[in-house]
């Protein structure tokens, strides 16, 4: 008899139903697994067999067979372990279970040797196909907070293969673990009221956290850079629940899922120079998210930006522009959501004191321009907000806190928010580029402003969208309906930089 189970693999960070079948026949003493299974499934025959054993049951001594449909699809984790032990018991004993018992239900987990359950990246995803396919899933217990965030699911804990069989046979009521709620915490690691002086960089960090901008800081080494960027997630909105859901997607395929629980708490990533651009962007062998994708829905901050390789910073074009990154392999093609802030820093050249009133640069014009060119046009066109940082007095440092809280900006910028969301179904940054003139209304001076300093400054199409945007946001945070001159002149400030002093060129 073909006993028949649901399961479910990732594709990505969408979760794949499987459907795991078990035939037992006569014939010599085997254990196959066909249907693409990669090494981790072909090496859980042996943990199957130990878990079957070290659970009280026998092992059949006969031909098995389990087959993982559709078979081209590749299974490539450990999620269905559970499925094959429990078909092969349920074949082998056939009074075991009633075939109401498997009917209508997912199961998911890797068995240990001695039959207890551990748990398995991606659940939230396969809750929520289990959900749109009308199946329960019963997973393991250090899952069921996660699983249980899809409020239309039906979810079922179990702690191990004896466990989740005593379930099924109704001999065992369900026992379901607290899942405390956890609470935004207000405890950041840097807040905006204790960054002394930088009054400039600070009006640009609210610009960015208003309306999702790309913000770049460079300045003399000591002057906050790094600081500023860890004080950006004190200021940014709280994530609505597709948001959070979203997020916790991304972190439970990748295996970084702190604590099994939903993620509350914008991301903030924050890579060394020295990583890949695999690492980066996401891919490998498995195809695995990268940090573009760990940052989604917040922010990705890339300290000493021209120190990263060049070949990493170049792949940040196309998610940066659409959101979005898809990845081509010979196994397949996947793709993962990657709507992040980006926030880059850097020294104004290599020995980084170019232009500071403090310390002598002695770098040649021609280091300085080599240094920067590291970063080409198309990424700094890319970028909003491109601000100086410079070294603040002494008088400053020592100075009381001046200025508004973290949390009186948060608020300013929640309210921003909720205008964006209402108008245009995000924040000003993801405004369409088909979109930007019917949304962002300008009186008549202000858009004469706009053109006669775009022909000046000859942007491309992009950067003139961009300062649109950015205009936009400056409106929001006062509560205007349409964009007023200041309001572009505050926006041209930051694309009007002395960054381009030094002789940098375009790619």
């Amino acid at each position: 008899m073909v006993v028949k189970l649901w399961s479910a693999d990732l594709a990505g960070i969408q979760a794949q139903p499987v459907t795991v079948e078990v035939d037992i026949s006569n014939g010599l003493s085997s254990f196959n697994i066909v249907g693409m299974p990669d090494t981790a499934i072909k090496e859980s025959r042996d943990r199957i067999r130990s878990a079957i054993k070290n659970s009280g049951f026998e092992f059949p001594g006969r031909r098995v067979t389990v087959n993982l449909a559709p078979a081209d699809l590749k299974k490539e984790s450990s999620r269905v372990d559970i499925p094959i032990a429990l078909g092969i018991i349920a074949s082998s004993s056939k009074r075991l279970f009633s075939p109401a018992a498997l009917k209508d239900k997912m199961f998911v987990g890797e068995l240990s040797l001695d039959g207890s359950v551990r748990p398995v990246t991606g659940i939230l995803s396969i809750s929520i196909s289990a959900a749109a396919n009308r199946l329960s899933i019963f997973v393991p217990e250090a899952n069921y907070c996660e699983a249980k965030a899809v409020e239309s699911g039906n979810v079922t804990p179990y702690r191990s293969l004896n466990h989740l069989i005593r379930l099924l046979k109704d001999i065992e009521p369900v026992s379901f673990p607290d899942c405390p709620d956890p609470k935004i915490s207000e405890n950041f690691p840097v807040t905006l009221e204790e960054i002394k002086g930088q009054a400039h960089a600070k009006r640009a960090l609210i610009l960015a956290a208003a309306g999702n901008h790309n913000l770049l800081m460079y300045g003399p080494p000591g002057a906050g850079k790094s600081m500023m960027a860890k004080a950006l997630p004190s200021i940014l909105p709280s994530m609505s629940n597709q948001e959070e859901i979203e997020t916790t997607m991304i972190h439970s395929a990748g295996g970084i899922l702190k604590n099994k629980s939903i993620v509350r708490v914008r991301p903030y990533r924050a890579p060394h120079h020295t990583i890949s651009h695999i690492g980066l962007i996401g891919g490998g062998t498995r195809l695995n998210p990268g940090e573009v994708s760990y940052a989604h829905n917040g922010v990705l901050f890339l300290d000493e930006f021209p120190e990263f390789p060049r070949r990493t910073l170049e792949v940040l074009r196309q998610p940066m522009e659409d959101g979005i990154v898809r990845i081509s392999r010979a196994s397949g093609t996947v793709e993962f959501p990657s709507r992040f802030m980006l926030v880059a820093a850097m020294n104004p050249c290599p020995c980084g004191y170019f232009g500071s009133k403090v310390r002598e640069c002695h770098c040649t014009p021609t280091r300085i321009a080599s240094y920067r060119s590291r970063i080409s046009g198309p990424i700094l066109d890319r970028i909003d907000l491109l601000v100086n940082v410079p070294q603040i007095p002494l008088e400053q440092m020592v100075a009381g806190s001046t200025g508004l809280t973290s949390r009186d900006v948060r608020e300013l910028v929640e309210a921003a928010r909720q205008v964006q969301f209402r108008r245009n179904s995000g924040p000003n940054a993801y405004i369409s580029e088909t979109r930007p003139k019917e949304i962002c209304r300008m009186e008549g001076d202000a858009e004469t402003l706009l053109l006669t300093a775009s022909r000046k400054m000859s942007l491309s199409s992009r950067s003139f969208n961009r300062v649109l945007k950015v205009a936009r946001t400056i409106a929001d945070l006062e509560q205007a309906d349409k964009i007023q001159a200041p309001h572009i002149a505050e926006a041209l400030q930051y694309k009007i930089s002395d960054f381009f002093e030094s002789g940098i060129t375009y790619d």
